[in-house]
């Protein structure tokens, strides 16, 4: 057993690089849809400013602003947690911008 346990240990070191390469080109796609989403969603603010929220000629009737108010609005109902929470969204888009 200890023999299979080392040909598998062995086998994924000699792999390592292939594996941490797929991890990288997966990270940077999840990055860049981020940085996608983030995109549209400014998009949609700027656009529901421009025409008061309501007919926007392209854009889906959704309401960006609201929806962000209210996850602001509920962050802000749960205390620390939302706190807490709130911090941590601010870290992990603040290299974003």
């Amino acid at each position: 057993m200890f023999c299979v346990l080392l040909k598998e240990v062995t086998f994924y070191d000699q792999n390592r690089g292939v594996y941490m390469d797929f991890l990288k080109r997966v990270g940077s796609w999840v990055n860049q849809l981020t940085e996608v989403g983030m995109g549209v969603i400014a998009l949609g603010v700027v656009l529901e400013v421009l025409f008061n929220g309501a007919g926007i000629p392209f854009w889906p009737d959704i309401s960006v602003v609201s929806n962000i108010m209210g996850i602001v609005g509920s962050l802000s109902n749960e205390g620390l947690l939302g706190l807490v929470g709130a911090f941590v969204l601010y870290h992990i888009l603040k290299d974003r911008g």
